[in-house]
């Protein structure tokens, strides 16, 4: 096992509100579960201090998907390293 933590690097791709919140169009933090990393998100990004709803999970108006192919939405799911995380606004379907 590594010991300089790029075991634990997720990028996360910011898309539409968010990427704009950002201000950037993606981050890589360190995470082992979705809850490490949308706090991890929430110090680089002060733009998206919003991310945790109430219960602590992800807020209301944002989706996180895993490549694009599963949502996200336990707190305590594990994420595995190298595949992106993408961020969007729950209301940016058509």
């Amino acid at each position: 096992m590594r010991s300089d933590g790029l075991e634990d690097q997720v990028t996360v791709e910011f898309f539409g509100i968010p990427r704009c919140r950002a201000g950037r169009d993606s981050v890589s933090v360190r995470a082992r579960t979705v809850s490490e990393l949308l706090d991890a998100v929430q110090v680089s990004c002060p733009g998206l201090s919003d991310l945790r709803g109430p219960g602590g999970g992800l807020a209301r108006h944002y989706l996180l998907s895993l490549d694009g192919r599963q949502f996200l939405d336990d707190p305590a799911q594990p994420l595995r390293p190298g595949l992106p995380v993408l961020l969007l606004s729950a209301d940016a379907g058509g």
